[in-house]
């Protein structure tokens, strides 16, 4: 027993050598996708001292951050960011409850798919500002209108992700289901859940996307208050570096939002045996 202690201790600092690098990539790997921006911001920056540029109509990020903090010292950027993430968070709970419900009916029921889905995917062609007249009539200028378009907007690609999810989970495994004598719900929960689930977050991923693009076009018309606001404030007033500090913010949002579905989706894909996974992406 003495003799077999050095070895163990020997294996434990290997092992605690071997863990130190790999806890290193996996927090080095997601400043990665932060380099690229932060080139390109230095570049413009640096474009922009040397004098190549006066940069008044694309100002450099100095003045773009600079312009951010004057806005959150006001005030004004907390009152904006939380009036946009209300509308986007409503209208997306709507639009994936929509999209999930008639996406799963037309996946899961052949008569239900050829009844739903022509209309469906006519309506889908329509362009987002074409809603924009009609919910003002139907539903006004107020908060309702702008989560329904929103809403409108993550329906389809949630909507779409299912059904196709659905549609193409492979045949043979819903025969071993059938083989195993399972109930319907037994089906849906242990064969069918599992087959849709990688297509139905990256169906909720695009949904989330288009729902921040669709709350741009809620908050010009209308809007008092709200990201979408800003920018239309910056457009009127001459302001361009109030227009790219919107946008920073829409995309910091964005993917702040983006990377909270995919954190929360990772515990029930744990079983993936996927090519990305395998790679360590």
């Amino acid at each position: 027993m003495i003799s077999d202690a050095p070895a163990l201790q020997q294996s434990s600092e290997q092992a605690d050598s071997a863990a130190a690098p790999s806890r290193l990539a996996r927090y080095a790997r997601p400043m990665l996708g932060i380099l690229l921006p932060l080139i390109l911001a230095l570049g413009w920056e640096l474009v922009v001292g040397l004098g190549y540029s006066n940069g008044r109509l694309v100002p450099p990020p100095s003045r773009i951050f600079a312009t951010i903090l004057e806005l959150a010292r006001s005030g004004e950027l907390t009152r904006h960011i939380a009036a946009t993430l209300w509308r986007v968070g409503l209208g997306f709970a709507f639009g994936v409850v929509a999209g999930t419900v008639l996406g799963a009916i037309s996946g899961y029921w052949s008569l239900a798919r050829r009844l739903l889905d022509p209309t469906v995917q006519a309506l889908r062609a329509i362009p987002s500002l074409a809603w924009v007249p009609l919910f003002i009539l139907w539903l006004g200028i107020f908060e309702t209108s702008k989560i329904a378009l929103i809403a409108v907007g993550v329906f389809f690609p949630v909507y779409l992700g299912v059904m196709g999810a659905i549609l193409s989970v492979d045949r043979k495994i819903v025969e071993v289901g059938r083989v195993f004598r399972l109930s319907g719900p037994a089906m849906i929960r242990r064969i069918l859940l599992p087959a849709v689930l990688p297509a139905y977050v990256v169906s909720l991923r695009v949904g989330l996307g288009l729902g921040w693009m669709f709350v741009v076009a809620a908050e010009l018309i209308g809007a008092s208050e709200g990201l979408g606001y800003l920018l239309l404030d910056g457009q009127q007033l001459g302001k361009p570096a109030q227009i790219l500090a919107a946008i920073v913010i829409f995309a910091i949002l964005g993917k702040l939002t983006d990377w909270l579905i995919e954190v929360a989706a990772t515990p029930f894909l744990r079983w993936q045996d996927a090519f990305g996974r395998a790679k360590g992406a």
